[in-house]
């Protein structure tokens, strides 16, 4: 078994970092351009590339950002607040020929295990102070079969966030400060009145005329609905507070689903016990690189609905294909 504990660790000290760069850009109530991201992004990938790369180096990664873009696109202040803000964070002096090293770490690898990096998943979640995620997912013959997600907004009481993981088939959460390890499972809700339904904020990620539609189709339209940044959809239904996260694209979409924004939860969601698919019931397929270049959309449930759930999309998809 794979120790996930540097993982931990560098998910941890990346929400550390992130909640230094909302304190710097975003709490004072001013209009933040991309600047935040930026920063945040790649500081957190970088602390999560370091990672590995002490502990896991002849493992392939897949992620995001890269040190070329850090080089040619970041400007001269973000690569000095970036390299400021990891030097503190780890007490030691950074370079940004460092922060590129880190970044490149397995880049274009080929190995058994692979890790699959969002540094900031929802960046428009993060530049509103709603919900975000930092997620690590782990392919072992390109297969998600672990995952660590950092969720700094998770709905907990104290709002001091969340940290979830899968490892050997079961999946966890933990106080992201540290603390008391708890297993987690996907609820057994069927009922329609009782389930709890979640989506994508952004219209540009899914379309909501047509989830809509695929709702009333399966007898949710009476279910209580909650439309959210990040991955944090998929660690909802694994910790049995959400029972379904349906993603259809905009009708003739030709953008392509990134592997980054799924295989963490995919891996963590299935854990948990829940089931997670294309829109035709066929499985995720992580195989293609940065992209799940062959799947149309998303049906992650609870395991319990989910058939009911594609026999509303087959109806909503051959209505469109009469139309």
């Amino acid at each position: 078994m794979i120790d996930l504990q540097p993982i931990f660790q560098a998910v941890r000290q990346a929400a550390a970092l992130c909640r230094r760069v909302q304190e710097m850009h975003l709490l004072g109530g001013e209009k933040a351009g991309r600047e935040p991201v930026t920063v945040a992004d790649y500081g957190a990938q970088a602390l999560i590339c370091r990672a590995i790369s002490q502990h896991f180096p002849g493992d392939a990664v897949i992620a995001e950002e890269q040190g070329g873009q850090f080089v040619e696109l970041v400007s001269d202040r973000e690569k000095a607040e970036i390299t400021r803000l990891l030097s503190d964070l780890l007490g030691e002096s950074i370079t940004a020929a460092s922060i590129v090293r880190w970044l490149d770490h397995g880049y274009g690898y080929e190995a058994e295990r692979t890790w699959v990096i969002d540094p900031i998943d929802g960046t428009r979640g993060f530049l509103a102070l709603r919900n975000y995620a930092i997620g690590v997912g782990l392919l072992v013959d390109h297969q998600p079969v672990g995952a660590v997600i950092g969720a700094p907004g998770y709905p907990t009481p104290d709002r001091r966030g969340v940290i979830f993981h899968a490892q050997s088939g079961a999946a966890y959460v933990q106080p992201l400060a540290g603390g008391m390890v708890r297993r987690i499972r996907a609820s057994e809700r069927t009922e329609p009145a009782a389930l709890r339904l979640v989506e994508s904020v952004e219209k540009s990620s899914a379309s909501h005329e047509r989830m809509e539609r695929v709702r009333l189709a399966a007898g949710f339209g009476g279910a209580a609905l909650d439309r959210l940044d990040s991955m944090e959809k998929y660690a909802r239904i694994a910790a049995g507070d959400a029972d379904l996260y349906l993603r259809l694209p905009r009708l003739f979409s030709t953008r392509p689903h990134m592997i980054w924004d799924h295989a963490a939860g995919v891996a963590l969601v299935q854990a948990a016990g829940g089931i997670a698919t294309d829109v035709d019931g066929s499985r995720l397929d992580f195989s293609h690189g940065r992209t799940l270049a062959h799947n149309r959309g998303m049906i992650v449930s609870n395991g319990r609905i989910h058939q009911r759930v594609l026999d509303a999309v087959a109806k909503v998809l051959a209505e469109e294909s009469r139309n």
